[in-house]
């Protein structure tokens, strides 16, 4: 019954929420399409109102789970909540829960009618690439490594099968982990691309799949080892390519005998790939019609691309080095929203960086490029690392020479006369370490800004080798030395400011460049035998280990952390709000997986979506031996016999939403 005024009552708004299966994270209370009268008939009426705006948000954790729940170990797992307050002082209490768009396997709708292969591998041709390894069980090659993601819109979109709204997904495929006949496959395939048409649900916010669309990678020379990524300020997804091949073979990077194999899986040959085309960073656009294209940019740097950050100047980019005496990169863009012509820097530390330092950066100057003058070099001019410079095993007694430590080995290096431009963008790691950049980092993964205090965040999933003072990585003038290893790793703040200049005192064209590094959380590192949960954990599964995938939400004042760790059994998706310092823990991978995908969305048309993907299932290590053989099958029955993972995002469950207050 309605009263007299034609407005529903609380009782019927409430039964028509109830109704809602799931809300997705911090929508707002919308009263919607209510049943009101007109002429003795039912019909859809929108009553005036005027919304309640989200005033704080708090989540509500969720234990780790425990062989006392093992089919919980054994998927992904979801049991915090979040709670929420609106700016009329009235709360709403969601429970959380985790929706799968599909897994890695399964036949998708391409949206003309057929199927395709979720994170199938495709040649430089476009035609699939085949898992013989077992004649009987041939086919084709799809991924169990599901890592970045970006949710966005199109203006003016229009997707075939869409009811709500259109949004599109940007999901790449890392690697896949073994064949059929259980052989490594790391590095050997091209990682896929994949836009995903959504169909969002106007009156739930929900996210259905209608479209899956394999982006093609042959104008970019395929994709190598593409790991996170994160969305543009204008709207497109910037992926990643870690591990550079090691041109040289000084055993600095992937291996060449690696680098063969992936040309043999591409070009249908060993020679074909290049290896200074790959270690870039390819931008996907998305088209109106859910098809995207890709371009690959020469000019950010040659290195263990993980997760980079744009600005919101639209310019500059911070970007971590996944890699053992990595560093700290920035790019500034000669112009808005296009990464094809810029700057590179490396950071160089002034004082030292430890576990409670605050140190200072100064910014090296590598030298500018424009994309396609690099992409010349390799392809039109087939440059060859021993014309860009010389690197050495062992010492020439030859000061010309400049003795550096990459990847925990020693070399010598001297650039040839006139190639610094091409060392600096194809021989990236060498050319930093010689000018002087505190090379000293081990696995810096993702990368993510909080823009309102001005301060960005890089993951370093491992605090070790080149960062532990005394170890043979390590070199004092880095000015990065920490006291001791600690696998569970930390989080990295940088403070940025205006009107810095480089080393040699030209100014930086960037609002946004990091002048200061502190430590901002640090794991604990503990004895399996004294792990709380009593299941094996080499690291407190109280607090982070590993960070990997980082993203801040300006809206709930949180950085969410995705783990990539060989020390907690289980890899869980944390929440750690920067005002009140609370860590919470609001989601479990199943065990041997690793947390990827990571991407919080403040707002598209009002709903609001952490995205969250994981990969590898049930990899086990000896981390794993007091659980392996519980969980083994569990996982094994879950995730297609371990060759599948999951894309999918978190939704929220509505408990006792509030009505939003009438507008007078």
């Amino acid at each position: 019954m309605t009263n007299s005024a034609n407005q529903p009552t609380r009782r019927e708004v409430l039964k028509w929420l109830a109704s809602i299966p799931f809300l997705p994270l911090g929508a707002m209370a919308t009263s919607a399409a209510l049943v009101g009268c007109n002429d003795d008939k039912d019909v859809v009426v929108a009553p005036p109102v005027k919304a309640a705006k989200l005033k704080t948000a708090t989540f509500t954790p969720m234990d780790a789970p425990t062989l006392a729940n093992a089919a919980a170990m054994a998927t992904t797992t979801v049991a915090s909540g979040l709670a929420v307050t609106w700016d009329d002082n009235t709360k709403t209490d969601y429970k959380l829960a985790y929706k799968t768009f599909f897994q890695t396997g399964d036949m998708v709708s391409d949206g003309k009618g057929g199927k395709v292969l979720a994170g199938g591998y495709y040649d430089i041709n476009n035609q699939p690439i085949m898992d013989n390894s077992v004649i009987a069980k041939a086919r084709q090659f799809f991924s169990d490594c599901p890592d970045g993601t970006s949710l966005l819109t199109v203006a003016d979109a229009k997707v075939d099968g869409v009811k709500g709204k259109p949004v599109f997904a940007v999901v790449q495929f890392e690697y896949t982990t073994r064949d059929q006949a259980g052989n490594d496959m790391y590095g050997k395939l091209p990682s896929p691309i994949a836009v995903l048409t959504l169909d969002q649900d106007q009156k739930t916010g929900h996210l259905s799949l209608v479209k899956y669309h394999n982006v093609d990678m042959s104008k970019a020379h395929g994709l190598w080892i593409t790991c996170g990524a994160s969305l543009s300020p204008w709207g497109t997804h910037l992926s990643s390519e870690e591990y550079e091949p090691d041109a040289f073979g000084q055993g600095l990077g992937t291996d060449m005998t690696t680098m063969k194999a992936y040309s043999k899986n591409v070009y249908g040959d060993e020679t074909s790939a290049r290896p200074y085309n790959y270690g870039h960073l390819p931008e996907i656009t998305v088209n109106k019609d859910g098809t995207g294209t890709a371009k690959k940019h020469y000019c950010l740097g040659r290195i263990s691309h993980e997760l980079i950050q744009m600005m919101p100047d639209n310019r500059t980019a911070l970007m971590g080095d996944d890699y053992t005496n990595g560093g700290l990169f920035m790019f500034v863009a000669d112009k808005e929203k296009d990464l094809s012509a810029g700057t590179l820097y490396v950071a160089k530390y002034l004082n030292e960086l430890n576990e409670t330092s605050t140190a200072q950066i100064q910014w090296i100057n590598l030298g500018h490029a424009t994309s396609q003058e690099i992409d010349d070099l390799v392809n039109i001019k087939n440059i060859q690392p021993n014309e860009i410079m010389e690197s050495l095993d062992k010492d020439p007694q030859d000061a010309s020479y400049t003795k550096v430590i990459l990847a925990k080995k020693t070399i010598w290096v001297k650039v040839k006369p006139g190639m610094e431009k091409a060392a600096a963008f194809l021989e990236t790691h060498r050319y930093a370490a010689l000018k002087g950049g505190s090379m000293a980092f081990t696995k810096m993964e993702g990368t993510t800004v909080n823009a309102k205090d001005k301060v960005a965040y890089s993951a370093l999933a491992n605090i070790q080798d080149s960062m532990i003072k005394g170890n043979a990585a390590w070199l004092p003038e880095h000015n990065v030395s920490f006291a001791k290893k600690i696998s569970a790793g930390g989080i990295m703040a940088h403070d940025m400011k205006v009107a810095m200049s480089d080393t040699l005192g030209t100014a930086i064209k960037s609002d946004w460049v990091p002048y200061q590094s502190h430590m901002l959380l640090i794991g604990k590192d503990i004895d399996a035998a004294s792990d709380p949960l009593a299941i094996g954990n080499t690291c407190d599964p109280r607090t982070i280990a590993s960070a990997d995938n980082l993203k801040f939400s300006e809206t709930f004042r949180t950085l969410f952390i995705g783990e990539d760790s060989g020390n907690h059994v289980n890899n869980y998706l944390w929440a750690y709000n920067v005002d009140s310092k609370s860590l919470d823990r609001i989601l479990s991978c199943p065990a041997g997986a690793e947390s990827t995908g990571l991407h919080a969305v403040d707002s598209i048309n009002g709903w609001t979506y952490i995205m969250s993907n994981f990969q590898h299932p049930g990899d086990w290590s000896s981390l794993h031996k007091q659980v392996e053989a519980t969980l083994d099958p569990l996982i094994r029955a879950n995730y297609n016999d371990r060759f599948a993972a999951a894309v999918g995002y978190l939704t929220a469950d509505p408990i006792a939403p509030s009505v939003e207050k009438k507008s007078s």
